[in-house]
């Protein structure tokens, strides 16, 4: 292929040495305030001049919520029933996100009709093209978002209908991103690498939407001192969301520690009863306490070693044994 695809950063302004033909703003939210010092610098000397390094003729695709901050950058936009490229409709079905998937009929390309059967459908603007019943195996509305843009950038660069659906159909996903890591009749395991508020509220409402009515516990291990001090209020309202909490001590990460801050600032801040907080090393025995529905492993640091035990406890408790790693990595 003649296309490289990089998924950038704002981490040490690291995305501001590369200068691409397209950029996708999928988030602006404020972070890494260790680096810029405030949520303004972080727009500013952030994601304003990582779209200013967009190469001459280049295109910019912008969620459509993020337009107000960004009023001078020409661009398009995407999104969730808005955004000259849309997701609309979404639903759930037989485990996998459907949405139907508007488009400006120029950017289209018209040669190709799915192998369903199921042709482009115009609406009654002929200004606009609709795909119905577009299919994703990856749980969140966040994913929907996400692959409306992934949608937008293909039209434009002239793939037809048919490759896109079958692309979408059989994505599976990436490490870490709400990765289905076990399942059986009495417990479904996902883990997530989500360490911001926003990533933390995706994936709650992720596994609630996907599996309505069943209990959501989530273990989240915070990942350095200056984002939980940054962002506590913002964690203890996300964790609100989960039936229950197991919160763990802090990852430092590249940070010393910073007086004051800890994990129970979060703590402290959560309004849900069903909380406690533990050492990391105290987890398994906490779980294996519990009748666990649905669970969520949350964070960015080392919680990633807790997830073969987890998976081996449940393995273990069903009579599965090893046979628990045959099942589907992703819901």
């Amino acid at each position: 292929s003649d296309w490289v695809v990089v998924e950038a950063d704002e981490y040490d302004r690291s995305f501001l040495h590369l200068s691409p033909d397209i950029a996708i703003l999928l988030s602006a939210d404020p972070d890494h305030l260790d680096i810029y010092g405030d949520p303004e610098q972080v727009m500013k000397s952030g994601f304003a001049a990582f779209l200013g390094k967009v190469k001459p003729g280049g295109k910019i695709l912008m969620k459509a919520e993020l337009t107000g901050d960004f009023e001078s950058i020409q661009c398009q936009t995407f999104g969730l029933e808005k955004g000259d490229f849309s997701a609309r409709n979404v639903r759930v079905n037989d485990g996998h996100f459907v949405f139907d998937f508007a488009a400006p009929a120029s950017f289209v390309s018209g040669e190709a009709t799915p192998a369903s059967g199921r042709s482009a459908k115009r609406s009654r603007s002929c200004d606009e093209t609709l795909w119905e019943n577009m299919a994703l195996p990856m749980p969140g509305r966040h994913n929907v978002e996400n692959a409306a843009a992934a949608l937008a950038v293909a039209c434009q660069l002239g793939i037809g209908e048919e490759a896109l659906r079958k692309g979408l159909a059989t994505f599976k996903g990436i490490k870490r991103r709400f990765e289905m890591i076990y399942r059986d009749e009495q417990c479904v395991y996902f883990d997530d690498y989500a360490h911001h508020p926003t990533e933390l509220r995706s994936a709650i409402a992720a596994a609630k939407e996907l599996l309505p009515g069943r209990k959501v516990t989530g273990i989240f291990q915070p990942h350095l001192y200056s984002r939980t001090r940054d962002f506590a209020e913002g964690f203890a309202e996300a964790l609100d969301q989960l039936d229950e909490v197991i919160l763990l001590d802090i990852y430092p990460a590249r940070e010393k520690p910073i007086a004051g801050v800890s994990s129970s600032i979060i703590f402290d801040r959560m309004q849900n009863p069903n909380k406690v907080l533990i050492r990391k090393e105290e987890a398994l025995g906490e779980l294996a306490k519990r009748k666990v529905d649905v669970l969520l492993t949350l964070g960015a640091g080392d919680i990633d070693t807790l997830v073969e035990p987890i998976k081996e406890l449940y393995s273990k408790r069903s009579g599965l044994g090893g046979e628990a790693a045959q099942t589907p990595t992703h819901y």
